[in-house]
């Protein structure tokens, strides 16, 4: 069954880029329309059945275990009754997320293959997925996992061709300028997570790796990592002018990756 199938969310980073934020929150709790980036990542995915999470948290973990220790209080209106001994009534509760939700603190410093490796427990030997806590996308999840289902291998990882950061000129030889494009698309293809991945991952992982160096190249030198090619909305969380963009999408009522 596709709830069965765990989603590991990477939440342990620094987010040292956008400082204005994550001097006081991992990046995955940075808001995007009131709700912590993390949230919408997990909305998303949920929208494909995908009901089993496990998040790695690392830098200011404990403020995540809070957030979905208290995720019940947080997302609607309750009572508590002081004189009886802290009792808390929930209202509107049948509206909450059918998650299952593992939060482990996988190490301040760990990288991300290490992270991965560090739950293995809480993962078992079926297929799993592994994503990053701040990024978002619309990735159809169905079609990956069938593409990753029919090739047999052990990886795949979703790439796409991302809109360059500057716009260009196009020059003749003498140096005359032909025409500007304004950020185009490179032609290049980049790792952006919404991995799948058999259980024998595990023998390329070891605590102290980071998974995007020895590992992937490692399984494509085995042939036994496949690209997914993704050609809709992708945006990372990287810098504070990053989440003022994906706040404005939400405001709009422009967000391309809400699904729910």
């Amino acid at each position: 069954m596709r709830s069965s199938i765990p989603v590991v969310l990477l939440a342990g980073g620094l987010g040292t880029r956008m400082r204005e934020e994550t001097e006081y929150k991992p990046k995955p709790m940075v808001e995007v329309g009131g709700h912590p980036v993390i949230w919408h990542i997990m909305k998303n995915l949920s929208a494909f059945s995908l009901k089993k999470f496990i998040v790695c948290t690392g830098y200011k973990g404990h403020i995540i275990k809070e957030y979905f220790l208290n995720y019940l209080a947080l997302s609607h209106d309750f009572e508590v009754k002081l004189n009886q001994n802290e009792r808390i009534k929930i209202f509107d509760q049948l509206e909450s997320e059918d998650w299952s939700v593992i939060v482990t603190d996988t190490g301040e410093s760990t990288m991300t293959g290490g992270r991965v490796n560090r739950v293995r427990k809480y993962i078992g030997d079926d297929t799993f997925i592994v994503t990053y806590g701040d990024g978002l996308a619309n990735v159809d999840i169905e079609k990956l996992l069938e593409f990753h289902k029919s090739h047999g291998k052990v990886a795949t990882v979703t790439t796409v061709r991302p809109m360059s950061r500057f716009g260009v000129m196009d020059l003749d030889a003498a140096g005359s300028v032909i025409k500007f494009r304004e950020k185009p698309q490179v032609d290049d293809w980049i790792n952006i997570g919404f991995f799948v991945f058999e259980a024998k991952i595990f023998d390329y992982l070891n605590d102290d790796c980071v998974l995007e160096q020895e590992p992937l190249v490692t399984l494509a030198r085995d042939n036994q990592l496949m690209a997914f090619r993704h050609d809709g909305f992708w945006q990372p969380m990287d810098t504070y002018r990053e989440s003022l963009l994906l706040n404005k999408l939400w405001e709009k009522q422009e967000a391309p990756w809400k699904n729910w």
